[in-house]
């Protein structure tokens, strides 16, 4: 079997997170380090994870970096791209979430992609477009006071905009909640108007099976580590 996902993620530790639940969905998956040499070998890996620490670096760096692995993972038939950033959506208004996911769709010629921080498991899920932690809204948690990315504003929306020159958009749990069907559709208008960014509620495990299979079409998602492991059974 090919390489079916190339997955970049922002630090190590999420990156692990990420291996895990691709691993625990069924794939065969491979963590490496760092911008991968020509010579790192995948063996029979369907997934490959590449962990950077792009979190905070400078914004240049992070796409610098980004892209060199997306570019890796596509030579080696990665037929999907999977953004992994924290489920905390840990970022400044200037990056790097943003300026990543653009430059990753800018270089797959790609104008839509989805957002989705959710991670049932640790207590991070999005409603109405807000981030809770642990049943508290973001801004009223503990990473208020991030030393390096503190959150002061709960809105998923309100954080991506100042980060990203595309249109950033909502699917709420309303629709969600109607299933893969209706998520796809809007999906579609979304893209035929233009596509850009699209923040989808979820707030348990059964939304983002939803999700995954609505997006199973997109080249590029992006999310948390919680996504990613709905994923395989969406494609199949």
């Amino acid at each position: 079997m090919r390489l079916a996902l190339g997955a970049i993620a922002d630090d190590f530790t999420g990156a692990l997170d990420l291996a895990n639940n691709l691993a625990r969905a069924g794939l065969r998956t491979v963590q490496l380090n760092g911008v991968p040499g020509a010579d790192a070998d995948i063996g029979d890996a369907q997934a490959v994870v590449v962990a950077l620490k792009s979190r905070t670096a400078p914004v240049d760096d992070a796409v610098r970096n980004s892209i060199a692995a997306l570019d890796w993972l596509r030579e080696r038939g990665a037929s999907k791209t999977y953004v992994k950033y924290c489920s905390t959506f840990d970022s400044t208004p200037a990056g790097n979430i943003g300026p990543v996911v653009d430059a990753v769709l800018d270089r797959l010629g790609e104008h839509i992609t989805i957002v989705v921080p959710t991670f049932p498991g640790t207590g991070r899920t999005v409603y109405q477009g807000h981030l809770f932690v642990g049943g508290e809204l973001l801004d009223e948690s503990s990473m208020r006071h991030h030393p390096l990315t503190p959150m002061t504003d709960s809105s998923v929306i309100r954080l991506l905009r100042p980060q990203t020159r595309r249109r950033v958009s909502l699917i709420t749990h309303d629709t969600v909640r109607q299933g893969h069907v209706a998520v796809a559709e809007e999906l579609a208008r979304i893209a035929a108007d233009g596509g850009g960014l699209v923040v989808v509620d979820a707030i348990c495990d059964d939304d983002l099976a939803v999700v995954a299979v609505a997006a199973r079409d997109l080249p590029v998602v992006t999310g948390g580590s919680g996504l990613a492991q709905h994923l395989p059974a969406a494609w199949q």
